[in-house]
């Protein structure tokens, strides 16, 4: 089986993570702070906060930025669950902004004829979670343009996206938001085994959140209630989480940030074969935004079953049936049964939908032989003749 998404492990990574099994710390050593500062430095970013996953950086990011009971949280039907969870988790409530029907990311015109609609009800969104999808970023200029008109924070969910850029510049620099999230799970660009980190150039976000991910505890006396009772001395000032990377998981992501760019450089040329692969098949393939420079976490086509006498569930299980393991990202979150429950239908996000219907993510990872993906191509080509 040929997988999607897979990780890359080279013994630089694993002599990395045995360098710190046999050091003093597998957790709250120097490894975690080295991570960050390399994150940052990397993509030009104040401060980095790594967490045990991009769900808990997402929580942490919401609650930091005030998100709460009478709020609402914004974002994209077609992304993962916790894209719009997080914004539930703080007791907010979660609604959508339809898709661009060509990049796939949320629609700046349906958000900006939205937020006038929710301006007049009284129900603007305090926080908006733009998802960068399988790697490529939103229309950032405009989000934060209608951020600034209607007053709510932007996080950018940039789990698709690290090694990415934007108008020239590293997505995660914060130029156009509040906060910006990276996942580091195995199908991810580069791995951590989990975990996430968020970042941000706002240092009192930065201090929320670094109290936030590990249980609300202080040891510095500046930000004490009182003075300390002694050396041995720690407060609790807020109500937060075990969200700690690990020792081991750091190591491992500080080995893999050395070929970050190397392996987004792979996966466009991968991207960039596909298109010419495929150029005669009847599918759309992926449209670039010529100010965005993609991380490439994901290739989806489109099928165009007008031209097919197969369905898309027939397509999808034939390819997989062949060895190909294709998938579907995402199921858009509005059709959820746990959302469905919470009043969303249907056909309300109609962009969302139709890209559903015929949706379905190639394999795409740095470890993709050439090889490989002719024959990823080949099969799709017998199964849609």
């Amino acid at each position: 089986m040929i997988p999607y998404g897979k990780q890359d492990i080279t013994q630089a990574d694993v002599d990395a993570v045995l360098a710190v099994l046999n050091s003093d710390f597998l957790t709250q050593g120097p490894m975690v702070p080295r991570f960050e500062q390399k994150v940052a430095a990397h993509v030009g970013a104040r401060h980095a906060l790594a967490v045990n996953s991009a769900t808990s950086a997402l929580h942490i990011a919401c609650l930091a930025l005030g998100l709460g009971k009478g709020n609402w949280l914004w974002t994209t039907p077609i992304t993962f669950v916790a894209s719009a969870n997080c914004g539930l988790y703080c007791g907010a409530q979660v609604d959508f902004v339809d898709i661009d029907p060509r990049t796939y990311n949320l629609c700046p015109r349906a958000l900006a004829a939205k937020l006038e609609m929710a301006e007049r009800e009284g129900r603007l969104p305090k926080v908006l979670v733009a998802v960068h999808l399988c790697g490529q970023p939103c229309d950032m200029a405009a989000i934060h343009s209608l951020a600034r008109r209607y007053g709510f924070r932007i996080i950018e969910d940039a789990s698709h996206a690290i090694g990415g850029k934007y108008r020239g510049e590293y997505i995660g620099n914060g130029r156009y938001s509040d906060i910006t999230v990276f996942s580091f799970h195995p199908v991810k660009i580069i791995t951590t085994a989990e975990g996430g980190m968020a970042l941000t150039n706002d240092d009192e976000l930065a201090h929320r959140m670094n109290l936030l991910r590990s249980h609300g505890i202080t040891r510095d006396a500046a930000h004490m209630i009182h003075e300390p009772d002694g050396p041995w001395y720690y407060q609790q000032i807020d109500l937060g989480f075990n969200y700690r990377m690990t020792e081991l998981q750091a190591a491992l992501g500080i080995s893999q940030m050395d070929r970050l760019d190397g392996y987004v450089a792979r996966r466009h040329q991968l991207a960039r074969r596909y298109d010419e692969l495929l150029t005669d098949l009847p599918v759309i393939t992926p449209w670039q935004h010529p100010d965005g420079y993609s991380g490439q976490h994901l290739y989806v086509i489109r099928l165009q079953l007008d031209k097919l006498s197969r369905s898309h569930k027939e397509v999808f299980q034939a390819v997989r049936d062949q060895g190909i393991g294709v998938n579907l990202h995402y199921i858009p979150v509005h059709i959820q049964p746990y959302y469905q429950q919470m009043g969303f239908k249907s056909e309300q996000y109609p962009k969302a939908e139709e890209y559903y219907a015929e949706a379905i993510s190639l394999p795409m990872y740095q470890g993709l032989t050439d090889i490989q993906q002719s024959e990823v191509a080949h099969i799709l080509k017998e199964v849609l003749k």
